[in-house]
């Protein structure tokens, strides 16, 4: 069964890059097709997709502006997050998951809090 755990810093401030991995066990990341994105959910909000990295290329979230950089980690099964010029709002709990369009499996989700 696949696993999938989201890592990183649970406090970044205003205007810095939030970066985070998602490291994935019980499957391969790249065997195609593939499909893995990140979600999030900010406090008392639904869930918000953000991009995800697949076999045929990799997407966004046209919401965040540019903001997002999805990409392959540096350890075989891993894939990461960056989220730059971060506000207040992008406090969320963020989630990596199996799947473009709709997800299978997901991480158990990290907090992170965007605060000076």
């Amino acid at each position: 069964q696949v696993q999938l755990q989201e890592s990183g810093p649970g406090l970044v401030k205003p205007s810095q890059t939030l970066s985070l991995a998602c490291t994935v066990s019980g499957g391969s990341l790249t065997t195609n097709p593939y499909y893995w994105s990140w979600i999030r959910q900010p406090p008392g909000k639904g869930l918000e997709w953000m991009g995800a990295i697949t076999s045929g290329g990799t997407y966004y979230n046209p919401s965040l502006n540019g903001r997002t950089s999805i990409s392959r980690g540096t350890s075989e099964n891993q894939f990461t997050l960056q989220l730059t010029s971060v506000t207040p709002e992008d406090t969320a709990v963020y989630y990596c998951a199996k799947g473009g369009t709709w997800w299978d499996y997901w991480g158990q989700g990290t907090q992170v809090t965007v605060s000076s």
